[in-house]
C-alpha cells in the first residue's frame, strides 16, 4: 500500500483544440496522505480542477496526459482502462461540483439519482438501497429525507440542492472527496453551513478533501496544506499558516491584499492584481507571473524559477527568494 493517498509527480497535461495546443498543467507535483484537508486555489483557468479532474481520469475527449505520473492509493490512474476508471469513480474518489443545478439531473427525483449510485457501487438491494439514501440526507442535514427524495431537483433551495450533492459524494464512503467551488453559488450564510458540514463528515468518515476554490477565505480553517497554482503550476506550497502568515510569491501575496478586511480600525481598498491571466496557447518562457508582478526582474522573463525550499514542506518557486545567491553566483562567475 503506498503512503500517499494521492502522488502526483511531474505531470504535464494539454488539451488539443483547434487553434492549439494549450498547455494546462506545467510539471504538477502533489502528496497527500489519507484524511488530509488539500486546498488548491488560484484563479480561473490556473490549472486548478484540471489537476483534481486527472485524479479521477476525467481529462476531456481532447486532454492527454504529456508526461508524469498519477498516483490514487497505489495505483496508476494514468495508465488505467475506462473500464478500470468505472471501478473508482463514486467509490473510492468522489466529486461535488460547482453548480448542483447543472449536475443534478432535473427529469429524475433526489431519491432516484442517490439511489443509482448505492445500486452501481455497492452490494445493497430493494429496501435497503432506499434506507440507504434515506441516512445519507439526514447524514447531511436535510429534514424531511423521505418527503425530499420523492421532490425533483427545481423543488429544493441551493443550499439543498448542495447538500443533496455532498450526500450523491458520500454514498460509499469514498477515501477523497474532491470539492469543486462548492459554495461559489451560495449565499455567505448557506456557504459557512457547507463547510461546517464538510468538516464534520471530514472528522467522522475520515477521508481526504481537496478543496478546489479561487476565495483564499474559504481555505483558511478548513485546509491543513494550500497548494497556490498559476498558468498550470504551483507557483507556492506550504501550511495554512504558512502561506497565510509567511507568503513567500508575489502572486501570493496579491491574492492575499485582494481579501476584505473587515478587522482594520480604518477603510482600506483591495489591491488588484493588474493585468491578464496567461494565454496557454503560449505560455511564457520565464517565470508564468512575471508580466504581471511589480517586481519583475529580467531573469524572470527569460528563466523559470527554481524551487526555493522553506521551513517544513513550504516551498515558492520565485526568483526574488533566490536574487542574493543568483547574484553572488554571477559575481563570482565574472571573477
Amino acid at each position: 500500500m503506498s503512503e500517499y493517498l494521492v502522488n502526483i509527480q511531474h505531470e504535464k497535461l494539454s488539451f488539443f483544440t483547434p487553434a492549439g495546443e494549450v498547455k494546462a498543467l506545467n510539471d504538477v507535483t502533489i502528496q497527500m496522505k489519507e484524511g488530509e484537508v488539500l486546498g488548491i486555489v488560484g484563479e480561473s483557468g490556473s490549472g486548478k480542477s484540471v489537476t483534481a479532474y486527472s485524479i479521477m481520469g476525467l481529462t476531456a475527449y481532447n486532454g492527454k496526459i504529456m508526461g508524469g505520473t498519477v498516483e490514487f492509493n497505489g495505483r496508476r490512474i494514468d495508465q488505467m482502462s475506462e473500464r478500470e476508471l468505472r471501478k473508482i469513480r463514486g467509490k473510492e474518489v468522489s466529486i461535488i461540483f460547482q453548480d448542483p443545478m447543472t449536475s443534478l439531473n432535473p427529469v429524475y427525483t433526489i431519491g432516484n439519482q442517490i439511489e443509482e449510485v448505492i445500486r452501481l457501487h455497492t452490494d445493497k438491494k430493494g429496501a435497503q438501497i432506499h434506507q440507504r439514501a434515506r441516512e445519507l440526507l439526514s447524514l447531511v442535514g436535510i429534514n424531511e429525507p423521505e418527503k425530499r427524495l420523492r421532490q425533483y431537483p427545481h423543488e429544493l433551495s441551493g443550499g439543498m440542492r448542495q447538500r443533496v450533492m455532498i450526500a450523491i459524494a458520500l454514498a460509499c464512503e469514498p477515501k477523497l472527496l474532491i470539492a469543486d467551488e462548492p459554495t461559489t453559488a451560495l449565499d455567505v450564510t448557506i456557504q459557512a453551513q457547507i463547510l461546517e458540514l464538510m468538516q464534520e463528515l471530514k472528522e467522522k468518515l475520515g477521508m481526504g478533501i481537496i478543496m478546489i476554490t479561487h476565495d483564499l477565505g474559504v481555505v483558511a480553517s478548513m485546509c491543513d496544506y494550500i497548494a497556490v497554482m498559476y498558468a498550470g503550476e504551483i507557483v507556492e506550497y506550504g501550511t495554512a499558516e504558512d502561506i497565510f502568515y509567511n507568503p513567500q510569491h508575489e502572486y501570493t501575496k496579491g491574492l492575499l491584499k485582494s481579501i476584505p478586511k473587515f478587522h482594520e480600525k480604518e477603510y482600506s481598498k483591495l489591491v488588484p492584481i493588474e493585468g491578464q491571466p496567461v494565454d496557454m496557447l503560449n505560455p511564457p518562457k520565464g517565470c508564468p507571473f512575471a508580466p504581471r508582478c511589480t517586481s519583475c526582474m529580467k531573469i524572470c522573463l527569460n528563466r523559470k524559477p527554481e524551487k526555493t525550499e522553506f521551513e517544513g514542506v513550504h516551498y515558492s518557486r520565485c526568483w526574488l527568494q533566490q536574487k542574493k545567491e543568483y547574484e553572488a553566483a554571477m559575481k563570482g562567475g565574472n571573477n
